[in-house]
Order: structure tokens, then sequence, then C-alpha cells
């Protein structure tokens, strides 16, 4: 039986302002000044106080009034398809960003370049066409990451040619003697063979390595020595040089290339100074603009308060103008509410950090979690995980990235808090100065952490030295010469 029946209930709901003043947050200095450009763009209402006339004494305090207008139409500024700016965002620089800094120098990519090289080379239409895609589908490491098979049919589906695939093999043999040595190969073996094949006919080094590499490249990646030396018939010393030679090869080839148009150039959200021994903390402004509303729709909106009766299509109009002026006065807010929680936060996580900021020395840090600041300073979790997330601070000791101050602890044995970090810090000391002939196991590691006051698990001593990136004992060991 059908029955209607009245229900009440509590729900959180994000206002449009409260989800643009999130995104603010998460983005980093850099990011911002694109989205203010941005949003200058679409809001007409919104102006740069910096390149327009100072701001006049009009205010908008009866504009919410009821508004008559007859002598004035703005109808080309009306769109049936109208977003609101504050819900646009895009990832790319506008080419009017102010940015003094120019970290990197301009060149051709890395595609670019193997295409230039391909015109060196004498192909009919189809071969120049198949070595065309090719190229395109080389990733930027250098690598060639699709099987023949699937080239061969997205050729036949995309560029509407259809070949064999021995075509297909032909033309990528030809495409991996272009410069840089190793770039299309589809596996690390097939790289590193490709650059070891131009030199072995000059090296013995070179040749011994190529046959390792194309025969044994299992028992090699796993460094099983005895093994190799006694398959291939090998003293150590010869090993040794294979080993030498392999690793002066390139495993990306496209890496050095591929990043000429990359911004690696950090510019950090925060300046950190140290004067008589107080941190001071402040934001970095440099290139964001100040923002005010704009006078012209003020004075605009002004005067449809004072004209006459209105047409439909002027009261639309109308609400046009007050949708941007509140869409910039919005914006104006959130900037401001962004910069007022960064200096909350990160003046939050200094003054727990303020040993390590003192002296730079990395084993004072202490043990930090996301809920201890967002408990001091009394806001959700989710908010200081998006300013620590993506913003980086400029100390005395460096670009630093907030979140690297972040991290779990232990109790040592006199009962004091210890950070990870510190832990990490001692765990790569020790296997910096172990003997590569014989190198510490994860046991062995633990144990000698244990000396230091650090009780850790086996399985713990592994995860950390995996988070550092370190191999496990069998691969650092090295061939005494």
């Amino acid at each position: 039986m059908l029955k209607q029946e009245l229900h009440l209930k509590l729900a959180q709901k994000l206002s449009p302002q409260q989800i643009q003043l999130m995104k603010l947050i998460q983005l980093s200095s850099q990011e911002l000044e694109q989205r203010i450009q941005s949003e200058i763009g679409e809001n007409p209402a919104l102006e740069n106080a910096g390149e327009s006339e100072p701001q006049s004494d009009t205010t908008l305090d009866d504009e919410r009034q009821t508004i008559d207008t007859e002598d004035i139409d703005i109808d080309p500024y009306l769109s049936d398809d109208e977003v609101p700016a504050y819900k646009l965002y895009t990832n790319n620089y506008s080419a009017d960003t102010d940015d003094s800094a120019v970290p990197i120098s301009g060149g051709i990519s890395f595609h670019q370049h193997l295409e230039n090289q391909l015109q060196n080379l004498i192909l009919d239409d189809e071969a120049f066409e198949i070595a065309t895609f090719i190229i395109g589908s080389i990733d930027e490491s250098g690598y060639l990451r699709r099987s023949l098979d699937e080239l061969v049919d997205d050729l036949a589906f995309t560029q509407n040619i259809f070949v064999q695939k021995k075509d297909v093999e032909q033309t990528l043999i030809k495409v991996q003697s272009f410069d840089p040595p190793g770039v299309g190969a589809r596996s690390l073996q097939e790289c590193l063979a490709l650059q070891l094949r131009r030199k072995a006919a000059r090296s013995d080094r070179a040749a011994r390595a190529l046959n390792i590499v194309e025969n044994a490249f299992d028992e090699f990646s796993k460094k099983h020595y005895q093994k190799l030396m006694d398959r291939f018939g090998l003293d150590e010393l010869q090993l040794k040089e294979v080993f030498e030679t392999v690793s002066k090869l390139n495993p990306k080839p496209g890496g050095p290339l591929s990043g000429i148009f990359q911004n690696t150039h950090i510019l950090p959200d925060f300046i950190l100074t140290i004067e008589e021994g107080k941190i001071n903390v402040h934001l970095n402004k440099r290139n964001i603009p100040e923002l005010r509303i704009s006078n012209d729709y003020k004075e605009m909106l002004a005067g449809y308060k004072e004209a006459a009766k209105t047409t439909k299509s002027q009261q639309e109009a109308v609400l046009f103008i007050k949708q941007k002026l509140d869409a910039a006065r919005w914006f104006i807010e959130a900037i401001e509410q962004r910069h007022q929680t960064l200096l909350v936060t990160v003046n939050a996580i200094v003054n727990h950090q303020k040993d390590y900021f003192l002296t730079g020395d990395e084993s004072k840090l202490k043990p930090m979690k996301l809920k201890d600041i967002s408990d001091e300073i009394q806001m959700d979790i989710s908010t200081v995980s998006r300013v620590a997330s993506s913003k980086y601070i400029d100390t005395p000791y460096g670009n630093k990235l907030l979140k690297s101050f972040f991290s779990g602890g232990m109790k040592n044995e006199e009962s004091e808090d210890v950070s990870t970090i510190e832990i990490k810090k001692n765990l790569e000391q020790l296997i910096a100065k172990e003997n590569k002939q014989k190198p510490l196991t994860d046991l062995a590691l633990a144990a000698l952490l244990k000396e230091k006051g650090y009780t850790l698990a086996r399985r713990t001593v592994a995860k950390y030295r995996e988070q550092l990136d370190l191999p496990v004992a069998r691969l650092r060991k090295q061939i005494k010469l």
C-alpha cells in the first residue's frame, strides 16, 4: 500500500564557496597565479588592482534593492551557456603570467629531435608514416611500450594503413638507430643491448657485456656472480668490468631531452628566515596580483538602480552583472581565507619542529601527524593535508616539502619520542658504511639499530629500506677488485 511519510534528517552539504576554497588551498603558488589569471579572464567584474585605476569609493550597500532600468542594454554580455567563473579551472599557464625567473632555457622536444632524424632516412611514403607513428608511440623515457601486434592494429584503425608485422619491425629497427642510443627499446634489456651494440665492435668489455645482457639478463640483474662467471668463463676482474660498463649506460635514453620543456624549478609557497634566533614565516606573494571588484560594473549596477522601468532582457542583464559581482567577491574572499589558512597551518608546523628549523639537524625532527596539527589549529584534518601535500617552504637549508616534516614515531630505550625520519637517516648511514663485499642483511641492520637505541623488527627495517629505495643485501653486493 502506497503512503506518504515525512522524514527529518541532518546532512552536511558543501556550498560552492566552500568547494572553491578547498580547491584554492590545494594549489601551489605557481598554480594559484595561473588560477587568478584564468579567473580575471573569465570574470570581467574582477580586476588586477595593479593594472587599473585606483578603486573608487562606490559601494554596493543598496545593490540588493529592487532595480529598474530602461535605457541601458548590455545584451551582448549575456550567454545561455554562462558558467560561474569559480567553477572553472585550467592547468595551463597563461602567456601573461608574471614570472621574473626563467629557470630553464628553451629548445626542441624529445619527439621533435627524433622526427628531425627521420627526415634523413630514405623511406617510401608508407614506411615514413609507420616510422612517424612509432615515434609518436615512444614515451618520455624513450621506450616503446606497445607490442608490434598492437602497433599493426593501431595503424589500421587510426591511420587506415594496413601493413604486416614484419614491416613494422623493420621500420622499428631504423628508428632504434636514432640518437640517443637505446631509444625505441621495448624493455630495459633491449635498451641496454642497443647501446652496447654500438660499442661492441671497438671494445672487448662492451662485447662481453652485450653477450651477458642478451643471454643471461635475469642472472645479471639479480647479481648471481658465480653463475655468470661459470657460464661465460670469466674471472672476477672481467665480470667487474662488465658491471662497470653497463652501469655507465643510460636506462632512460629519453630522459635528458624529454625534460627540456618541463619546468623543474620549485617556487616555494612560504619563506622562512631566522633573525637573532627568532623564526619568521611569511607567504611568498611575489607574482600574486592584488584583486578588486571592477568599478565599471559597480557603476553600471548603480545606473540600473536609478533608471526607470525594465524590460525582460534588461532584467536578465542585471542578473548577469550581479552574478559576476558575487563571483568576484566570493573569489577575493576565498583568496584571503586561503592565505590565512596557510599561514596558520605553516606556523603550527614550524612551531612543532622548531628545533629542526633553528639548527637544520634532521635528527631533531619530532614525530608529527596530520591530526596533531589539525587539533592544534582546530581545523579539519583534510585541510591540513591539502596544505601540506603540495606546498614547499624555503628555509636556510633548502626548499622543503611540508609533507616531509610529517612522520610517525616510536619510543627509544630512554622513552624519548623518536621520528621515523631520524631512524631512516641512521639506517641509510649504516648501509652507506657497510662492507660492499659482505653487505648487511635486514636482520643485521636491525641488530645495529638496536645498539643505537632503536628497537625494530626485521620486517620494519625492510619496510624503511624499501622506502629509501635501497635494494636487498644481495643486490648491494659488489665484486672485490
